[in-house]
């Protein structure tokens, strides 16, 4: 009886063998599966990781070129607005080359100008009635040195000479009274000047004793009548502004006919 029952037992455990067999290999099959797919789904999530990685240096790279763009457009735009620059430069340097050859014209012809003017105004105040000689004189001797002068500009010099011209211009529309020294009869005396333009120089002696006036025709220091001594005297009071200007008689000389 208990033979007959481990028999059962064993073919039992026999026919239950097969039937457990197909779940078995079905759960290996199933890890397995979900093995490949646990596998498959962090390939993609690589795949998607490195996609986004590419992506995202892409979008950079796009950037950095949309950038380098832009720095090249604004290098195009400032070679352009250089090039106009430099040629606008050029054109000024063009012009002031020309400039400076007129220049250089300009001096070799003012430089004889003016040295003709320097002479003109020497003989003329050498010419011209003696009043204020000694100042005149040292005027015309230092225009004459600043000219010969290399440290001088040419502007100056020319502005100088122009002043000169001009300080003897006044002198024909302007009253004067001063004191100087007169040469008459070998030797010197100390006498009040009466100019009045150049239409007329004349003397009064310190103590009212003498008067004279300046002949042009002739030259020379001519004394007058002791008659025109007051009006010298009242001329001489209007010019120094000590009296107010009235109509006074003096001899002039007579204008010389133009030749």
């Amino acid at each position: 009886m208990m033979c007959h029952r481990s028999r059962l037992r064993a073919l039992s455990i026999g026919l239950l063998l097969p039937a457990l067999m197909p779940a078995a290999v079905t759960g290996a099959q199933l890890d397995s599966a979900v093995q490949v797919q646990q596998e498959r789904l962090e390939s993609a999530r690589r795949s998607q990781a490195t996609v986004e990685k590419l992506d995202d240096q892409q979008q950079q790279m796009l950037a950095e070129y949309r950038e380098a763009v832009r720095e090249l457009e604004n290098l195009k735009s400032y070679h352009t607005q250089l090039a106009k620059i430099v040629d606008s430069q050029d054109k000024e340097v063009a012009e002031l080359d020309r400039q400076m050859d007129e220049i250089d014209e300009t001096q070799r012809n003012i430089i004889p100008l003016m040295l003709r003017m320097q002479a003109v105004l020497r003989k003329f105040v050498e010419l011209d009635a003696p009043f204020l000689e000694q100042e005149r004189t040292l005027r015309v001797e230092e225009l004459e040195q600043l000219l010969d002068r290399s440290d001088v500009d040419l502007a100056e010099k020319f502005h100088r000479l122009i002043d000169a011209y001009l300080i003897e211009t006044d002198y024909g529309r302007t009253i004067e009274a001063y004191s100087g020294e007169l040469p008459m009869g070998g030797g010197n005396r100390t006498v009040e000047f009466l100019r009045l333009g150049r239409v007329g120089l004349y003397y009064l002696t310190l103590d009212g004793s003498e008067c004279g006036y300046w002949d042009k025709e002739n030259k020379e220091w001519r004394i007058l009548p002791s008659e025109y001594r007051t009006p010298i005297g009242q001329s001489l009071r209007v010019a120094k502004k000590q009296a107010a200007p009235e109509l006074l008689k003096l001899p002039v000389s007579a204008p010389e006919t133009a030749r």
